[in-house]
């Protein structure tokens, strides 16, 4: 008996599959507190409690750079934050990311380099979001790793268009048009914070690909060696 291989979840490595089914999860879990169906009358505020303790905060790097303070608690923020949402919609768009460009990236490079790419662009996203403007607005989602597999596609392109002989600036083309997005309604808002953490993600994941793309970092170590 020929087993059904017609699932989407059969060519999706498991890495994207398992990162897409967590954030998913804690939505759902969320939307089911939220509901009164888990947890009770408390079950209302976890999404509330979640956010203030895990979500990117300007005050809270300004709190430990001031008193040279960094508690462990509080930097789990900077690589916890990808996980959580502010609603449905937000994680559902992220999971749809994830599961389109993860797949092509892990295919591409591993499942190591797709984990390593969007909890790095996150990190890095976060940093810049803490450290180059004054957001009063929390961060919080997966944008800035997921931007940072935009970027390992947008590599990907441009090594495929070098070798063809086409316009390399193609492969900037997703990114120019979320961008324009996002700066529309940063611009109607006034709140550019993401922005800037999504801009940070997507240079990191680029930068990143040149070390975890296949044979990445033996060519990296040669151009050293020659040094």
């Amino acid at each position: 008996m020929r087993s059904d291989d017609s699932s989407p979840f059969n060519v999706i490595p498991p890495a994207v599959v398992a990162l897409s089914v967590l954030i998913a999860g804690l939505e759902v879990m969320f939307q089911l507190a939220a509901a009164g169906i888990l947890g009770g009358q408390g079950g209302v505020g976890w999404r509330i409690a979640a956010l203030t303790d895990y979500a990117v905060r300007d005050d809270v790097w300004e709190w430990m750079l001031a008193n040279r303070n960094f508690r462990p608690d509080e930097l789990l923020r900077f690589v916890a934050y990808p996980l959580l949402h502010g609603g449905f919609v937000h994680a559902a768009f992220v999971v749809v990311f994830l599961l389109a460009l993860g797949k092509l990236v892990a295919e591409a490079f591993s499942s190591a380099a797709f984990l390593a790419i969007f909890w790095i662009s996150a990190l890095v996203g976060a940093l810049a979001f803490v450290t180059i403007l004054d957001s009063r607005p929390a961060l919080v989602g997966g944008y800035p790793g997921v931007y940072g597999l935009i970027g390992a596609f947008s590599f990907i392109q441009w090594v495929g268009l070098r070798g063809t002989g086409g316009s390399q600036f193609r492969a900037f083309q997703l990114i120019a048009i979320l961008l324009a997005i996002q700066l529309l309604f940063a611009t109607l808002y006034g709140q550019y914070g993401d922005i800037v953490a999504d801009l940070g993600g997507f240079v990191t994941g680029f930068l990143l690909s040149f070390l975890l793309s296949p044979g990445g970092w033996h060519r990296f170590l040669v151009k050293i060696r020659r040094r």
